[in-house]
């Protein structure tokens, strides 16, 4: 999922921290999830789709 996450900023040129400050997310959260240390929950993934414009499904597929 991390991947898909990483993509989405790459593309979109910004940070994961900007994306943190503007989504309300916690910074930690981005580095958790690459790390391996936590899983994403979907109201999470939620709030990731509708800030790059893409479906909750992205992140959810292989």
């Amino acid at each position: 999922m991390y991947e898909k996450f990483q993509k989405l900023l790459m593309n979109s040129g910004k940070t994961a921290y900007r994306v943190a400050k503007e989504t309300g997310l916690s910074p930690t959260v981005f580095s958790d999830w690459k790390r391996g240390k936590s899983v994403p929950k979907i109201n999470k993934l939620k709030i990731l789709a509708d800030y790059f414009g893409v479906p909750i499904e992205y992140f959810l597929e292989d």
